[in-house]
Parts: structure tokens; C-alpha cells; sequence
């Protein structure tokens, strides 16, 4: 399994539409608020021709990408966070997800009509975010009434949360999200139970008009692009009509299509490259004549945490690991010829797995 990613906004803003696109998806698309009540899911293929090209070089049965599981959120409104528009029901599927990727319209026209009445690309994350910080308030405030009666109980870890949450409290009132709070590496992980909307990473999806692919950015695009560079976001463009009309397409004409739009890759390429670097994940693929598989992990990760990925008895009873670099592998024809070139390793349980990485665990348990 690869990311987990939800897809929130506003209602109207696109949502459903690329969602069905990304995931060739059946999820209802209405111009009314609320269509989508109940989460849709999608769990799709990660893109990566690299896999073609190491199954040219090792014919094998089955060829397994990586996915990315993608949740489509109902519209979010304000007042959200109190229950408006069944709020709480459909910000608790935000909780489960690894990463949020945010909607933003950018498009005028187009006979949708905006919940708010106009199109104001700022606007309206500061009504998504205002909605996950008010929730986050509400998880907070339970968390501080279990914390304050083990603290004074002596608690010093609960003593050391506190402390935290109370900086955590004083960025929320101050309309900062959770990740706009810095944190040391060993306080995150004393919080590692508390899990903020607001500290899970953005992507922002700014949705656009047809005519606007290829050109440079409009005033509401550069509004988006600004405000995710600001805060350490992602930020991507898309044109959810085109994204649909891609869909409906054979791999061929995919390609074909891409090229006349003069576009360079399709927007389930830049969501899954977006994706990857704003999880820190890198891809490490396993090869043979029964399967050639790509697996994520996240970087900086060691072997034995990679083989656990396949795994967990490959980890708990890891030996060493077998490795050729990507590039390796590929100019000298596959494991033999790497091996002749002195290019294939073995590597021990302190080994960092490197983005392309074709490995072979060996293993005890």
C-alpha cells in the first residue's frame, strides 16, 4: 500500500469531478452542496516507467506499482466544525488520512455556482483552515482534561504534553495551524497519539480553467502558489475537465492527448510526484520471474525498515540485503551484469535505502 490522501474544499470547487478522474471513480458530481455525504474511495496506480523498464530487463508474471488511496471529503462549510453541513461526521474522515489535498478553484464561469457566491481562491482556505483549527480546539481540550489529572498526579510525561499542547493552543488561537508550531523531533514524538487536522501536510490543488494550462500563472493561482510557499505546502495546478476527459482515454491516446495539450504529464502524475515528496517517500522495487513490484518508504529509512514493507518477518529476521542501484541495474542488463561490474552489494541493517534501490533481502526467522 502506498499514501493515503484526502481531498478536501469548499462544495463546488471541483472536488468530485477530479477525484473521478484521478481514480476513474464513480462518485456523484452535483452543482449543489453536499453531494458526496458518505467518503468515496479510490485506491489507484502510482505511474513510474521505471518498473517498465526493469520488467524489459526481467520478463516476469505480474508488475505491481505502487497506489495511492485517494479519500473524496464531502464540502466543507464554515461553521463545519460545530456541524454544519454534517461537519463533524466528515471532518473525522480527515483524521484517518496521511496527507490533505486541498481543492482550491481558480476558475470562473463554467455555470457552477460558489457556495460563497463569488470566487476568492484565499477566501476560501482560510475557511477550510478556520474549520480544521476549530476542530483541532475541540481534540485539544479533551486531550488537556486526561493530561492535567495525570500531571498532577506526578505524571511527567503527562507534565511534558502539557506544556505542549499549551503551545499547540496558543498557535490555534492565534489562527496558526499545527504545522505552523515548531516542535522539537522528541516532542512530536511525546505527541505522536494526538493527531491535529492541522499537522497533517498540505498539498493545494489549484483547479483552473481549460485555457489556462501551459500559461503562466493568473492572479488567483499566484495568490495559492504564495500562500503554500509561505507555509512549507505543496502546490500543484489542474483542470479538472481536463483531468476527466483524460480518464475516459486508452493509454495511447493519453499520450497523444498530452501532447497536443502540451502538457507533460497528466495530473495523477504530478499528484503522485507531489505526493511522494511531501510525505518524504522514496521507491525501492523488488524484481523476479514472478513479480516485479515498486514499494514506498519513507527516506532516510534502513533496510531492515524497508524489507518490513514486504514483510514484517523479513524485518524481525533480517540478514543482510542484496543491492543495485537503479541506473546500475539498468545499463548493465540486470542483476549478472551488475554483479560482473562490480556494481551489486551486500548491505547490513545500518545500509539507508537509496530512491531506485532494486533489492533481495535475505532473512531469518
Amino acid at each position: 500500500m502506498g499514501f493515503k490522501c484526502g481531498i478536501v474544499g469548499l462544495p463546488n470547487v471541483g472536488k468530485s469531478t477530479i477525484f473521478n478522474a484521478l481514480t476513474r471513480g464513480s462518485a456523484l458530481v452535483a452543482n449543489y452542496p453536499f453531494a458526496t455525504i458518505d467518503p468515496n474511495v479510490g485506491i489507484v496506480p502510482v505511474p513510474d516507467a521505471r518498473l517498465k523498464v526493469l520488467t524489459e530487463i526481467v520478463p516476469t508474471q505480474k508488475v505491481v506499482p505502487t497506489t495511492v488511496e485517494i479519500v473524496d471529503i464531502a464540502g466543507i462549510v464554515e461553521g463545519a466544525s460545530k456541524g454544519e453541513g454534517l461537519g463533524n461526521q466528515f471532518l473525522s474522515h480527515i483524521a484517518e488520512v496521511d496527507a490533505i489535498i486541498e481543492v482550491v478553484r481558480c476558475f470562473e464561469g463554467g455555470g457552477i455556482v460558489h457556495v460563497s457566491g463569488s470566487v476568492d481562491a484565499l477566501r476560501d482556505i482560510e475557511v477550510i483552515h478556520t474549520e480544521l483549527i476549530l476542530k483541532d480546539l475541540e481534540t485539544l481540550s479533551k486531550h488537556k482534561t486526561r493530561c492535567e489529572r495525570a500531571a498532577k498526579s506526578g505524571d511527567k510525561k503527562a507534565a511534558q504534553i502539557m506544556t505542549c499542547l499549551d503551545r499547540y493552543e496558543k498557535g490555534f488561537n492565534e489562527g496558526k495551524t499545527g504545522r505552523e508550531t515548531a516542535f522539537a523531533p522528541e516532542e512530536r514524538a511525546l505527541l505522536r497519539e494526538v493527531r491535529f487536522l492541522t499537522d497533517k501536510p498540505v498539498l493545494y490543488a489549484a483547479n483552473i480553467a481549460e485555457e489556462e494550462l501551459g500559461k503562466p500563472d493568473s492572479p488567483r493561482v499566484a495568490d495559492v502558489r504564495k500562500k503554500a510557499t509561505e507555509e512549507g505546502s505543496a502546490m500543484m495546478t489542474i483542470s479538472g475537465k481536463v483531468e476527466e476527459e483524460i480518464s475516459k482515454l486508452d493509454p495511447g491516446e493519453r499520450e497523444d492527448f498530452l501532447k497536443a495539450m502540451n502538457m507533460k504529464e497528466s495530473g495523477l502524475d504530478k499528484l503522485a510526484r507531489e505526493g511522494h515528496k511531501l510525505l518524504n517517500l522514496i521507491t525501492f522495487f523488488t524484481v523476479g520471474e514472478t513479480e516485479n513490484r515498486a514499494w514506498n518508504v519513507e527516506k532516510g529509512s534502513t533496510a531492515p525498515a524497508a524489507a518490513g514493507k514486504i514483510h514484517s518477518d523479513f524485518e524481525r529476521g533480517f540478514i543482510r540485503a542484496e543491492v543495485v542501484g537503479y541506473n546500475d541495474f539498468v545499463q548493465y542488463r540486470g542483476e549478472q551484469g551488475a554483479r560482473e561490474k562490480g556494481k551489486f552489494r551486500l548491505e547490513g541493517k545500518e545500509y539507508v535505502v537509496q530512491d531506485g534501490d532494486v533489492m533481495h533481502f535475505r532473512f531469518s526467522v
